[in-house]
C-alpha cells in the first residue's frame, strides 16, 4: 500500500503515502447545502478511500466506518473528520490539504462528544491532484485533552507536531502490546435536549445560509443536537431541502422514501389472518414495513405494522429471525424510546430464553417520534427517529 514518496508533490517525503483509488463512493449521489460542505465531503472521501483499505490490510479486515456509511453525508455536511472502528479501537481520520504540518487541528466534536471520541487521531494530508494522501502522524484522545490547546474561535483542539508520533509502524505495536494503556480521557455526558428545543434548533440551523452551523450556537446545545443521530440526520435533510423522509404513515400510504430505502426499509403486503381486519386510515390493511438487520452473523427482520381501529391506532414493532424456523437467542432485547431517548412503561421485550419473536406495541399521538433499539447492536446501526 505504501508507494515511492519521491514521485509525489508533498513538501516532506516522510510519513505513510497511500494512493487514492480511482473508484470511490460517488459524491454526485449525495447532496450538500453549500460548496464549502461539498469540498469538506470530497476531502474526507478522498482520505477515507485511501486510508480505510490500509487499515483493513494492516490491522483487521473488519475495519469499517463508524457509525455507518449511510451517516457520512450528515456528518461531512457539518463536521470535518471520519471515524473508523478497528476491532475495539476507534480511529478518527482528520484530513487537511494544508502543507503546514506544524500541528494537528481536530474539531471539538471528535474530542468532547462522549459517543464520538476516538482512541487514535490520524493526521492526514490530502493531495487529490496527485492522487495520494499522506498519514503523517497520530495521537491519542488523552493527549489531545491533556497536551492540546483549545481554540474557541473555531472550536478545535490543536496539538503540536512535536507531540505526535510520526512513525506509523509504532501504531500497530501499540494496538498489539499496549491494549491496557488508557487512550481516552473520561468525559461527562452533555445535558439532554428537550424535543421542542431540538426541533427549534433544527429549524434555525437548517437554513443553508448559515454556512457554519457548528459555530452558530453554544457547544452544549450543538453537541446535544448532533450526538443524537436522528436529529443530526433531520438537520442535514433540512439543510439540503429534502421533505420529510421518516414518516411511517407516508411510507405505508405512498411508498418508502429514498432515504429509508437506502437504510434498508421496504414495504411488504401480508395476507390478513382475520377477515374484515382494519388498519390505520388511508393505509391498505395487510401492509407492513420491514428492515433486515445483521446481528452476530445472522439476519433478523424488524417489522412495523399498524394495529387497531383507524381512530385509535397502535403500532407493533416485531423482531424475528429471517431464517424460517430459526429463533431469537436468549439475551436479545427490542426496545423503543421517545424521540429524546427516554424510556416509557412497557417499552421493551427481552428474550430470557430462545424465542420465535420479540415485540412491543405502542400508541402514539400524530406527529410523535419513536426510536428503536436492538441488543446486541445490529451491524451499521445508527439511531433513527420514525415519525407517526
Amino acid at each position: 500500500m505504501t508507494a515511492n514518496p519521491t514521485i509525489f508533490t508533498f513538501a516532506d517525503s516522510t510519513g505513510l503515502i497511500l494512493e487514492i483509488p480511482n473508484y470511490r463512493q460517488n459524491l454526485a449521489s449525495q447532496s450538500f447545502s453549500h460548496p464549502s460542505a461539498w469540498y469538506q465531503a470530497d476531502l474526507n472521501e478522498n482520505c477515507l478511500s485511501a486510508v480505510l483499505p490500509w487499515l483493513q490490510e494492516d490491522f483487521t479486515r473488519q475495519a469499517k466506518v463508524w457509525p455507518s456509511t449511510n451517516s457520512l453525508a450528515s456528518i461531512w455536511e457539518l463536521v470535518n473528520g471520519t471515524a473508523v472502528s478497528v476491532d475495539v479501537s476507534r480511529f478518527i481520520l482528520v484530513p487537511s490539504e494544508t502543507i503546514d504540518l506544524s500541528e494537528l487541528r481536530v474539531p471539538q466534536e471528535w474530542v468532547d462528544l462522549p459517543s464520538w471520541v476516538g482512541d487514535y487521531y490520524l493526521a492526514v494530508q490530502v493531495d487529490a491532484d496527485a492522487g495520494y494522501v499522506r498519514v503523517w502522524g497520530y495521537c491519542t484522545h488523552a493527549q489531545l485533552k491533556t497536551q492540546g490547546k483549545y481554540d474557541p474561535s473555531d472550536r478545535t483542539y490543536t496539538l503540536d507536531a512535536s507531540d505526535l508520533t510520526t512513525d506509523m509502524s509504532v501504531l500497530s505495536v501499540e494496538l498489539q502490546f499496549c491494549s491496557q494503556t488508557a487512550t481516552r480521557t473520561q468525559l461527562a455526558n452533555l445535558p439532554s435536549l428537550p424535543v421542542t428545543q431540538a426541533q427549534n434548533l433544527i429549524t434555525r440551523l437548517g437554513n443553508p445560509e448559515i454556512i457554519t452551523p457548528r459555530l452558530a450556537v453554544p457547544f452544549e446545545l450543538w453537541g446535544g443536537l448532533i450526538e443524537h443521530s436522528g436529529w443530526r440526520t433531520n438537520l442535514y435533510e433540512r439543510r439540503i431541502g429534502l421533505p420529510e423522509q421518516h414518516s411511517v404513515l407516508q411510507w405505508l400510504q405512498a411508498g418508502v422514501s429514498q432515504t429509508a430505502e437506502a437504510m434498508g426499509w421496504g414495504r411488504l403486503n401480508l395476507q390478513l389472518s382475520a377477515a374484515g381486519a382494519r388498519s390505520v386510515e388511508g393505509v391498505q390493511p395487510g401492509i407492513t414495513l420491514s428492515r433486515r438487520l445483521a446481528i452476530a452473523g445472522q439476519t433478523y427482520e424488524l417489522s412495523i405494522s399498524p394495529q387497531g381501529e383507524p381512530e385509535a391506532p397502535s403500532w407493533r414493532f416485531e423482531l424475528r429471525n429471517a431464517t424460517v424456523g430459526a429463533v431469537i437467542p436468549g439475551g436479545f432485547k427490542l426496545r423503543l424510546l421517545t424521540e429524546d431517548l427516554q424510556p416509557f412503561p412497557n417499552n421493551e421485550d427481552i428474550a430470557t430464553t430462545a424465542v420465535e419473536q420479540l415485540f412491543v406495541e405502542v400508541a402514539l399521538e400524530a406527529g410523535e417520534g419513536i426510536v428503536w433499539e436492538v441488543e446486541p447492536l445490529p451491524e451499521n446501526y445508527d439511531r433513527e427517529i420514525l415519525k407517526f
